[in-house]
């Protein structure tokens, strides 16, 4: 995979976009991580609380809700209040209810305190993205802008649940919280300091109607399939009852949006756009494989190999590794030859790199599985940088925040849906498994679902644009 002579070489980033992009990262880390680090800890926590797991599960399940309410907001919220105080905002709500959940005194205060930081979490995710890019002047660098600011949703779901196993290791649950307090400090300041100060662009009027229709059809899908996991999977009432009536609010706010783009929570109109609608779908199906591998994954090593989840973890460290390789190379061939051929031959990769798993017994040498998963690392890199960039080509400045909140929503929702249509398959192959080798041979079933999810997306990669185009964002005016 190499650049064609004929490509023009990309102007260089502008100095402003590296420094708002490492601003942007520092408070971010805490954000990714802190919903992976806490998903590893689920049992300690019930058993310190003294209640059932199905109880502390609200834990993730309120966390992913509140983000599910806020994300559609903040198109509007930056308008209305300005980006850097909208960052700003986000970084203090979200470092005072980690400090709440790390006081918490029982398990409905944490619950109703990670609702807090999921609202915290919900305006800072997408405007990483958003603010970022708005200091783009030209679409040729956006792959290695993005290959910059996306470090931390890359490594999350891979790193969090090995940060989580050391803290748990060697120190109480209060300190899954904690963790985040400096990077909210140093972030803060960070940001005050260097992020551009952008003025609100006087759109006081908040989309109501809208409001009430994503919001809770949004809440609606993500709480259906966090109650896939239970004993009936999607047949269960409380599974795709919830998920039929968010699908009906969420095509509800589609025809209420596209009648008044100007004016919309999201303008959803923006999906026309073949980068963006293409982008989105890739996402959606980026997110499953994503999520979905990070269920399984650890659980493979746990069941079918009899480790311990600290050690589950530390074997995951290699497709961290693999992922942070594969970054500079896929922002630089992004920007040279375009998304489409970078996405497919990440996805390629990374699916490859799932079908050993998909073979996998007790007797798999873990050395073997580790320099796989080094190599779905780099695929999986290769694969978020291109799909994420190509988003934004050609959109105005003013287009950047909603195209943000689709493709943040879209791979949200598709690691959810990932995450529970995988579980149910591994649930019911588990369900008839006597035998370590049946238990071996239901994650194989499960794991090459996941490799389908991987060619599914090679397909719509076709859609992706082929080259970078030439048009661009409006640059961001010099403070």
């Amino acid at each position: 995979m190499t650049p064609t002579s004929s490509a023009p070489a990309a102007p260089p980033i502008p100095r402003s976009a590296i420094i708002t992009a490492m601003v942007l990262i520092v408070g971010g880390i805490a954000v990714i991580f802190d919903s992976t680090i806490v998903s590893i800890a689920l049992d300690t926590l019930a058993r310190d609380l003294n209640v059932s797991v199905s109880t502390i599960q609200w834990v993730s399940t309120g966390y992913l809700l509140a983000l599910g309410v806020t994300i559609p907001v903040v198109g509007w919220a930056q308008a209305r209040f300005g980006g850097k105080r909208l960052w700003l905002s986000g970084l203090v709500l979200f470092m005072v209810a980690s400090i709440a959940c790390s006081l918490a005194w029982n398990a409905t205060s944490l619950i109703a305190f990670r609702v807090v930081q999921g609202v915290g979490g919900g305006i800072l995710m997408p405007l990483m993205a958003t603010l970022a890019i708005q200091q783009v002047p030209g679409a040729a660098n956006l792959g290695r802008l993005m290959a910059m600011v996306s470090l931390p949703a890359a490594l999350g779901p891979i790193l969090g649940p090995v940060v989580g196993g050391i803290i748990l290791n060697w120190g109480d649950w209060p300190w899954l919280f904690w963790v985040n307090v400096p990077f909210c400090v140093i972030g803060f300041a960070l940001a005050w300091k260097f992020l551009p100060a952008d003025e609100p662009t006087g759109r006081a009027r908040l989309d109501t109607v809208g409001l009430l229709l994503a919001s809770p059809g949004l809440v609606g899908i993500l709480y259906g399939l966090s109650n896939v996991h239970g004993d009936g999977g999607f047949a269960r009432t409380d599974a795709w009852l919830p998920i039929l009536l968010g699908i009906a609010l969420l095509a509800a706010f589609v025809v209420w949006a596209t009648r008044r783009p100007a004016t919309a929570l999201v303008d959803v109109s923006l999906l026309a756009r073949r980068s963006v609608g293409s982008s989105s779908a890739v996402l959606f199906l980026s997110g499953a494989s994503l999520y979905g591998s990070m269920l399984l994954l650890p659980l493979f090593f746990q069941i079918v190999h009899g480790t311990d989840a600290l050690k589950a973890a530390l074997l995951l460290i290699p497709q961290g590794v693999g992922a942070l390789l594969s970054r500079t190379l896929a922002g630089k061939y992004t920007d040279a030859i375009g998304a489409r051929v970078v996405a497919t031959v990440g996805f390629v990769i990374m699916g490859a790199a799932t079908i050993p798993f998909a073979l996998a017994d007790a007797d798999t040498s873990q050395w073997w599985l580790m320099a796989v998963l080094l190599v779905r690392g780099f695929g999986m890199g290769a694969v978020m940088i291109p799909v994420m960039a190509v988003a934004y080509i050609g959109l105005d400045r003013a287009e950047i925040p909603h195209a943000s909140i689709i493709t943040r929503l879209a791979q949200q929702v598709g690691g959810a849906f990932g995450t529970a249509l995988l579980a149910v398959i591994l649930e019911s192959s588990v369900a008839g498994a006597h035998s370590l080798a049946d238990r071996a041979h239901a994650f194989d079933v499960a794991f090459w679902w996941a490799v389908g999810f991987t060619v599914v997306a090679i397909v719509i990669c076709v859609a992706l644009p082929a080259k970078p185009a030439a048009t661009a964002p409006t640059p961001a005016p010099e403070v």
